[in-house]
């Protein structure tokens, strides 16, 4: 699980469903700096250059699951 908590893969679910920090603190009734800092560290996890590098990277190993 390449040392992910749940609360970054929620977060990065959500990166990939294409919300901003913003719309994903408040979807997830957090701070847009915390967003931030675990967006920051789930790309740090997934040696990832971007946050579309890191959800790719996620959905690619079956870290996260993008409903349809």
């Amino acid at each position: 699980r390449e040392n992910l908590s749940q609360r970054e893969l929620e977060v990065l679910t959500l990166v990939a469903r294409g919300l901003t920090n913003k719309e994903i603190a408040q979807r997830l009734f957090i701070s847009d700096k915390t967003a931030r800092n675990h967006v920051t560290s789930c790309l740090e996890k997934l040696h990832a250059n971007d946050r579309t590098e890191a959800a790719t990277t996620a959905i690619a190993r079956g870290l996260i699951r993008i409903a349809e």
